[in-house]
């Protein structure tokens, strides 16, 4: 009865992690920079592509910004998600050896 459980939970986190990696993995990851330059402001995405530091630029349309400062926000959600999910499955780990 108990390990019936715990195998079901297990393969319900796993799912999780496997649905979650994927919408992770079609997020943007940085954090958008703004720069003044000739007496406007440009946006760019900064982040790390391995060893490099890739700079993208996003434009000055606001609409542009918000999608992508909402993306990013989604995407630090989804990694706390993760680790919390990641912990989870330890738990189940430990306690099918237990069992």
């Amino acid at each position: 009865m108990i390990t019936s459980i715990i195998l079901k939970e297990k393969k319900r986190v796993e799912f999780m992690i496997e649905e979650y990696t994927k919408e992770l993995n079609e997020l943007p990851k940085g954090s958008i920079t703004k720069k003044y330059l000739k007496n406007n402001y440009y946006y760019y995405l900064t982040y790390r592509n391995n060893s490099k530091v890739i700079t993208k630029y996003l434009g000055k349309d606001n609409e542009n910004i918000i999608k992508v400062k909402e993306q990013l926000l989604r995407r630090k959600q989804i990694e706390h998600i993760l680790k919390k999910l990641n912990e989870e499955k330890n738990k189940i780990n430990k306690m099918e050896m237990i069992l």
